[in-house]
């Protein structure tokens, strides 16, 4: 059978789960399950996502979660506080969720929260938030309360524990997979045993024939392949596929197998097209996976990649949005914009328009590659997101946002009507 251009055929067997395994971000989703989901919509392909990373979170910052911590955690300073911790926790999340914005008073007064006076100092609230500020020093108690009992998980729970980022160090050895099989042939860690059974009600829920794992950075590597090797397990059926930022980076020359006994597909760059490919059966873009016991790379340049103006809007269906935490690590205001606020993220254009800095391996088709959408498309999409989330913070996330695109956009925002608080990062 001929197959028309541009026609993917999809069978019975393309309903995928998209992933993104601990931990990333506690404020807002890492957008890349969101834009693969907008695009394989576009296509009619069943596809659902979650973060899981903030849904371990949820599980281990409530009043249950954090007894259960303490209980099984070894000799520690904190276990004399245990009370004060596991009374203050819900409060305090449901206060960082915009759930119940009057604990902000509470919260916001010296000694209601057992954060160390040592750490913060009353003079550096005053200077930083002033006698009025109540809303956001509370948010910055309520974080630096999070911060502590983070540390005591590291220190007495699970030593790769963090916020923002799982076993970072095992995902930086990129270059040899000895140290992370060995940690996998090991027990389930703490954290890997409160985010596997919120897998398996995933897997229940969704019955999907696809598992795609996105991980952007080597804090969400070991979390991911935990993941593969339970569904290698329990589902041996499920087909895995893992991309992302981290594999685009430092997975470009695997060659060692054990890596695919946890995963079956690994793929770099943009990944509509490589995705759609696999779920068709081939031919396979930019595409490892082992073969007779070794690793091949299999590429077909002649299949386009997806033009950013054509992928369609991102879709956050399924993730569980009312879950994200307004926190506010550092006093310094423009930090406060990485971890303050629901953004939904969006690329204004595929690729850098810049590219020539030295520190960025501007070779890539996922940075020389410059294509940028045209500003009404943004706005269409703008639009679209607001309807669909109740939110119009956005935060752009190209690698360095043209600011030729930016006037536009501007223009094209104020010409509609549209308001909404955007912010990006640009190349002066």
């Amino acid at each position: 059978m001929t197959r028309p251009a541009g026609v993917v055929f999809f069978g019975a067997m393309a309903r995928i789960l998209l992933l993104t395994p601990p931990f990333t971000q506690l404020n807002t989703p890492y957008p890349a399950t969101a834009y693969l989901k907008g695009y394989l919509n576009g296509l009619g392909v069943e596809a659902a996502q979650a973060d899981l990373g903030i849904e371990v979170v949820d599980a281990m910052l409530c009043a249950s979660g954090v007894r259960a911590m303490f209980d099984e955690a070894s000799p520690h300073p904190l276990l004399d506080e245990r009370i004060l911790y596991e009374r203050a926790i819900d409060p305090v999340m449901r206060f960082l969720r915009g759930e119940d914005p009057t604990l902000a008073r509470q919260l916001a007064q010296p000694g209601f929260l057992p954060v160390a006076l040592d750490e913060v100092a009353e003079g550096d609230l005053e200077w930083a938030f002033g006698t009025m500020g109540i809303h956001d020093r509370a948010k910055h108690l309520s974080t630096r309360f999070l911060e502590q009992l983070s540390r005591f998980v590291v220190e007495a729970v699970d030593a790769d524990f963090g916020f923002t980022r799982y076993a970072e160090q095992l995902g930086r050895c990129a270059y040899t997979f000895d140290a992370l099989a060995e940690r996998l042939a090991e027990a389930p860690s703490y954290v890997d045993r409160v985010m596997l059974p919120l897998l398996k009600r995933l897997m229940e829920e969704h019955r999907p024939e696809w598992v795609g794992l996105s991980i952007p950075f080597p804090g969400n590597l070991l979390g991911g392949l935990r993941i593969g090797q339970w569904l290698k397990a329990h589902h041996p059926e499920v087909r895995v596929v893992l991309g992302g930022g981290f594999a685009n980076t430092e997975l470009r020359s695997v060659r060692d197998p054990r890596l695919f006994d946890f995963v079956d597909f690994v793929t770099l760059d943009d990944g509509e097209t490589p995705l759609r490919q696999l779920l068709d059966g081939g031919p396979y873009r930019r595409t490892f996976r082992r073969v007779g016991g070794e690793v091949q790379f299999e590429d077909t340049p002649s299949l386009p990649d997806v033009k950013l103006a054509e992928a369609g809007t991102p879709d956050y269906t399924g993730l569980r949005l009312g879950l994200y935490l307004d926190a506010i690590e550092q006093t310094n205001p423009m930090h406060t914009l990485w971890s303050d606020g629901r953004w939904n993220k969006m690329t204004l254009a595929h690729g850098c328009y810049w590219a020539r800095c030295t520190f960025c391996d501007v070779s890539l088709d996922y940075i020389a590659v410059y294509e940028p959408v045209a500003a009404r498309q943004l706005v269409d999409r703008i639009e679209e997101l607001v309807a669909a989330t109740g939110q119009t913070g956005f935060h752009f996330v190209d690698e360095a946002a043209p600011p030729s695109l930016l006037r536009a956009l501007a223009l094209e925002l104020l010409k509609r009507g549209v308001v909404i608080t955007w912010w990006t990062n640009i190349n002066i």
